[in-house]
């Protein structure tokens, strides 16, 4: 998915399922519009599944760090002023994923239907040849 910034948001989904509950990694690409960050990447954000089941939550990058023996974490994309600048971007990236699903979904429907229809194809030529007597 592009917007109007030039933002691409490219996924790379969690096939083995290790962690439990992670769907995909997503990156950010900047395209041409993005002013100082085009030719860039931002890449560690992740899509989980919640816990609960009923819905999903994105992640943000961070980096983990220790401070007597605990971990801690830093997070690397954070709000200058307001909060809801980061509910923004992770709508953003989970309107991205649900059109990046729907195509899928679309390529995989249409994708079957392109081997029913080849397999339709050889069958009404194999019948076709059986009744006019060509060698099948």
């Amino acid at each position: 998915m592009k917007n109007d910034n030039g933002i691409i948001v490219k996924f790379s989904p969690n096939d083995r399922g290790n962690p439990p509950g992670k769907l995909a990694d997503a990156e950010l690409h900047f395209g041409d519009g993005a002013g100082p960050l085009a030719g860039l990447k931002l890449i560690g954000f992740g899509i989980w599944e919640r816990r609960n089941g009923t819905g999903r939550n994105v992640t943000f990058p961070a980096r983990q760090y220790s401070v007597n023996g605990e971990r801690r974490s830093f997070a690397l994309l954070r709000p200058v002023m307001d909060a809801s600048a980061q509910d923004t971007m992770r709508e953003f990236i989970l309107t991205a994923w649900d059109a990046h699903q729907e195509a899928e979904a679309t390529a995989v429907h249409d994708a079957e239907c392109e081997a029913r229809e080849a397999d339709r194809a050889k069958q009404d030529r194999l019948y076709t040849d059986r009744l006019c007597g060509a060698n099948v």
